[in-house]
């Protein structure tokens, strides 16, 4: 749950939010959702992002259409009740991944049953002013499904000062939530180092929890620890405990659910093995071996703005056991040719430019996207990036004069990228193509396409898309006229939307397109092909080969 007033987040800046990030049914969402995606390796959906601009929209709507049947509006209890209503309607929401499926792309698996718990995030600090009315809602939902239905967990952060750990901001922070009538039935403590059994008994005594539910989530060597450091920890014990007695003090053996939560082992060696293969890459005796990956982007003072990118490349880092280390380059600074990012982007081993909007640093984008090619540098474009390495293309190899985009210049001769006919010029919030699409290999390019390869030769892929202008279908057979040239190998279901766009391997060894975002689906063990292809090649390892 994000307090913001925005509907969502796809009219956000990146710099003021970070990455927007995109879910299977089209939803714009902030970044935390893709967390959960990766991590619990599951499909959410637009609901699974509550907003106030949502919560107040649907509030409006109701009323104007005499929902209310005139009374008076209020906060309380008509918005905390569309909170608790949101809530527990998309608890029961599957969200099991869908199979590809080509008349409904985003429905969910059927006779798949509810998942067992939901978690609700509350984003924020205690005693925002904007979060105010779902602390409320929070309060009131505790009663409506039954306190031994509902965990409360606050996490609080643990500072060090002076090399002691300072349990104050905890004690304050839990004091203000149970003034607003919910009490913490475990404490998770953000801290530096891990936190000590006498801090822990401090909190305890001042937040009315016992010891054994605080947990320490302290300062890791890679992300991919966190879930093992809870575990350790025995945070699922004590989790399931609550909910086995609905009060925590209370002994586990004593409740008559105790069989039905009893927990299973889990089985963490796949993700020990993640754990082990990433402190093994960041070895400092690795360093010399790192791959360099020049990121040319608009964003790069923000690295959240390309988060699943990042995470992208470090999946398929971690699947092919090879070191990366990312480059961030400002698009704009390589107008000038004397300028240092040029000595970051020489040195790298391959080139990713990524999605954008605007004119802003296109030219430098260019530049970059030019040097890959013609040095032979592995290269990637995402999204926007596409449509660069295509005006590149149009510019450089067929020499048309100021090819460009009518993003950027509606009155260019050559308009080799354009806005999308059936997308409105009026608004910008949700008016794009977005969310899961097909993609369809072109059968002329069937044993060629290096994109077909690593996508384990398929005939047709579904991946997420997010985009207002699109490749000029119209120019597209001036565009493939050159023998070994560039050329479309995937279109969509209508084949006027280009969709992936290569150069053939006998020409490079890797220089890649794709209008979608393969960022948005990759996961830990599971990473994006495309990615696996880009590190492949600039690793000089061979490209995973499949049979059909």
């Amino acid at each position: 749950m994000d307090p913001y007033l925005n509907i969502d987040a796809g009219t956000m800046s990146p710099f003021e939010h970070g990455e927007v990030f995109v879910l299977d049914d089209g939803g714009e969402v902030d970044l935390d959702l893709g967390n959960y995606e990766r991590f619990l390796d599951i499909t959410l959906s637009r609901d699974n992002n509550i907003t106030t601009g949502k919560i107040y929209d649907a509030v409006i709507q109701k009323e104007r259409r005499g929902g209310y049947l005139g009374k008076t509006v209020q906060v309380v209890p008509h918005i905390t009740n569309e909170i608790c209503d949101w809530i527990e309607r998309v608890s029961s929401k599957p969200v099991i991944n869908p199979s590809d499926d080509e008349e409904e792309p985003t429905k969910q698996v059927e006779g798949v049953s509810p998942p067992d718990f939901c978690v609700i995030e509350l984003g924020g600090t205690v005693g925002d002013i904007e979060s105010g009315p779902y602390i409320e809602a929070l309060r009131q939902f505790q009663f409506r499904v039954g306190k031994e239905n509902f965990c409360s967990i606050h996490v609080s952060l643990v500072p060090v000062s002076g090399g002691e750990q300072k349990s104050k901001p905890t004690q304050h922070s839990v004091r203000e939530l149970r003034a607003m009538g919910i009490s913490p039935d475990l404490i998770v403590c953000r801290c530096k180092i891990p936190v000590t059994d006498e801090i822990k008994t401090k909190c305890a005594q001042f937040c009315h929890v016992s010891p054994e539910n605080i947990t320490s989530c302290h300062d890791v060597t890679n992300l991919y620890q966190v879930p093992l450091n809870l575990f350790e920890q025995g945070f699922h014990h004590a989790l399931l405990k609550v909910f086995a007695n609905g009060r925590p003090s209370l002994s586990l053996s004593s409740s008559a659910l105790t069989q039905s939560l009893q927990p299973k082992e889990p089985d963490l060696s796949h993700w020990r093995k993640i754990v082990e293969t990433q402190d093994f890459l960041d070895l400092p005796e690795n360093a010399s071996k790192r791959l360099h990956i020049a990121l040319v982007g608009k964003y790069t003072g923000l690295p959240d703005s390309y988060h699943s990118i990042i995470k992208a490349l470090t999946h398929a880092s971690l699947e092919l056991q090879v070191p990366i280390h990312l480059d961030w380059v400002d698009a704009s600074d390589l107008v000038n040719p004397d300028c240092q990012a040029w000595g970051v982007v020489k040195a790298a081993h391959a080139i990713i430019v990524p999605p954008g909007f605007g004119d802003r640093a296109i030219e430098g984008m260019i530049l970059a996207t030019r040097y890959a090619r013609e040095n032979k540098i592995p290269f990637f474009g995402i999204c926007l990036g596409m449509q660069i390495c295509v005006i590149e293309y149009c510019r450089n190899v067929l020499e048309w004069e100021g090819a460009t985009s009518t993003e950027f210049d509606e009155k260019a001769r050559y308009k080799v990228v354009v806005h999308q006919r059936e997308i409105p010029k009026d608004s910008f919030g949700a008016n794009m193509r977005l969310g899961k699409q097909k993609t369809i290999f072109d059968p002329k390019y069937k044993e060629q396409s290096i994109t077909r390869k690593l996508y384990r030769n398929a005939d047709h892929i579904w991946e997420r898309h997010r985009h207002r202008y699109e490749i000029n279908y119209e120019l597209v057979p001036l565009m493939e006229r050159l023998p070994g040239g560039l050329r479309f190998v995937g279109y969509d279901v209508t084949e006027r939307k280009m969709e992936v766009a290569e150069l053939p391997q006998d020409k490079h060894p890797f220089f890649v397109g794709s209008q979608f975002h393969p960022e948005f689906k990759s996961r830990p063990g599971k990473a994006s092909p495309l990615f696996l292809g880009l590190i492949a090649v600039a690793a000089g390892k061979p490209l995973p080969t499949y049979n059909n």
